[in-house]
């Protein structure tokens, strides 16, 4: 095996662990603890209520316009904007998500149309979509052009995309997670105005509010429910590891979490 394919062999395994077999423990634990506990366990990496209201006052979504999420994991977000716009949106979201346990969870906890396919190379018509998000997803992939310029293809001239982004603050890290490529603030918007896109606001989301106690709560409890369950399996230490190097270059603010408005020009 080459050292690309045994990188490219770790990665995958890594976003595995993280966002698929976690994902299907994870609508385990919902299903055990109460519906009630899926936005919060389903939102886990994809910000705070804060957070997510602050992209979607950039959305302006409004009647039944098309929206779609992007890398949408276990749909949490989604199930979440329904709620949030609810009386002012009408529409169905539309979900994308490349791992195939993630998507059918997704489907099953919130009923939503789920393709199991990656933002990179979406099934959907061009400019078929009034409003997207895409939640984290950038930082996960090496191919942050070809992603933004799918979701330029399939937004309407004028469509919204709200963006939530892992950066890199431009010291070395002492340690990197397995599986992300975190981009710095000017690649980013490099790319992005290069995709077709303008960016209309930014804001760091360590300046929002946190994550109210009874949705912590909530999230926390499905996250100890996994950990007493499947905490012997390879899988969960390797995604434990990938929280915890996270967390700790968030943490030192090696990594900052940026949310971005922008419109498709």
């Amino acid at each position: 095996m080459s050292t690309d394919d045994a990188l490219g062999s770790a990665r995958d395994s890594a976003m595995e662990a993280e966002f698929d077999t976690v994902a299907a423990w994870t609508e385990e634990a919902v299903r055990a603890l109460g519906h009630d506990h899926a936005i919060p366990a389903g939102c886990r990496g994809s910000g705070s209520p804060a957070d997510l209201a602050w992209i979607a006052g950039g959305l302006d979504l409004h009647a039944d316009q098309r929206f779609l999420d992007s890398g949408a994991g276990l749909g949490g977000p989604a199930a979440w904007l329904s709620e949030h716009l609810e009386g002012r949106w009408s529409g169905r979201p539309v979900l994308t998500e490349p791992m195939v346990h993630a998507a059918q969870s997704a489907r099953r906890l919130f009923g939503f149309p789920v393709a199991a396919a990656a933002s990179e190379d979406l099934p959907i018509a061009t400019a078929s979509v009034d409003a997207a998000w895409s939640l984290g997803v950038l930082c996960v992939t090496a191919e942050r052009a070809r992603m933004l310029a799918e979701l330029r293809r399939v937004l309407v001239p004028g469509g919204r995309l709200g963006l939530l982004v892992l950066l890199h603050a431009g010291e070395p890290l002492p340690e990197e997670p397995e599986g992300n490529d975190f981009p710095t603030r000017d690649e980013l918007e490099t790319q992005i105005v290069d995709a077709g896109f303008r960016v209309d606001d930014e804001v760091d989301a360590a300046r929002l509010p946190g994550a109210p106690i009874a949705w912590s709560e909530r999230a926390d409890r499905v996250e100890e429910y996994i950990a007493r369950h499947h905490r012997d399996h390879p899988a969960w230490q390797q995604a434990a590891e990938q929280d915890r190097i996270i967390g700790r270059l968030m943490g030192e603010r090696l990594i900052t979490m940026h949310l971005l408005r922008t419109t498709a020009v």
